[in-house]
């Protein structure tokens, strides 16, 4: 067994799309770490569940558990209002900020399947507008969108979850290191890649470090993540508050898409 680093920190983010919270420690188990993305924000008009990709406003966000028990979501919103999901008037605000009236919605069965499913109008309309999201300088490749599983071409995430791939995603310090080496000026803040993992790797590990974890299995205490695959990030269109999360960064993207083969982190599952 290789020694590769140990935790630098824990994230999770009750509402997908928004901003999350640091955590000190953590229950994991096969749907990924608790308490991560059990809210999202769905399109009325669309019946669709909505992320950051086509909702960038949602970034300006952060939610997080409060309440003796932590079981309430308060959301922060850009100008410092907090509102509890569920509560009165917090919808209203969410759609005034996105620009479409929009509601909060906790989890539905798997077999519901119409909640989960994309919105689609004309055969290759999704997909356009899934492309326009990766919002990539002239002549940089996108992953390849045209050949996704059946699965994320029918649904916005997994039936069941807020996932569109995996529960779990995993940043080294090696990679953020790498990518500030190549491109100083840019804004490497871990957050814009919204991990959940993020590992404080050991000495002499250099590079792209979790693109040569694919298919091997990491142990972290008594739980084992397998690596599955990278994770596509895209560059987000919005002004935000420093405070809450970050304005888009073209420079740092732009440094990530050439070394990496488009990627720079992993997707896992327990």
């Amino acid at each position: 067994m290789e020694k590769i680093g140990h935790l630098a920190s824990i994230w999770h983010y009750p509402v997908k799309g928004m901003a999350g919270s640091a955590l000190s420690g953590v229950f994991i188990d096969s749907r990924g770490i608790e308490g991560d993305r059990l809210w999202a924000v769905r399109d009325l008009k669309r019946r669709e569940i909505q992320s950051c990709k086509f909702r960038p406003q949602l970034l300006q966000c952060r939610a997080s558990y409060s309440g003796p028990e932590k079981k309430a979501v308060q959301i922060t919103f850009p100008n410092g209002e907090q509102s509890l999901c569920g509560e009165a008037g917090t919808d209203q605000h969410i759609s005034e900020l996105v620009g479409h009236d929009s509601e909060l919605r906790t989890l539905e069965p798997e077999s519901n399947e119409a909640f989960y499913r994309r919105y689609k109008q004309g055969n290759k309309h999704w997909l356009d507008e899934l492309k326009n999201t990766f919002a990539r300088e002239p002549g940089e490749p996108l992953p390849d969108l045209d050949n996704l599983p059946p699965e994320m071409q029918e649904y916005v995430s997994r039936p069941g979850t807020f996932f569109l791939v995996s529960p779990l995603h995993i940043l080294t310090t090696a990679s953020l290191d790498h990518m500030r080496a190549n491109n100083p000026g840019a804004d490497w803040n871990l957050e814009r890649f919204r991990p959940n993992i993020v590992i404080e790797t050991e000495p002499g590990i250099y590079g792209l470090a979790e693109q040569t974890w694919l298919g091997r299995t990491l142990r972290i205490g008594e739980t084992a993540i397998q690596c599955q695959g990278p994770a596509p990030r895209a560059i987000r269109h919005h002004t935000s508050r420093a405070s809450i999360l970050f304005c888009a960064s073209r420079r740092a993207c732009s440094s990530v898409i050439p070394r990496s083969s488009r990627n720079a982190t992993k997707f896992s599952s327990t």
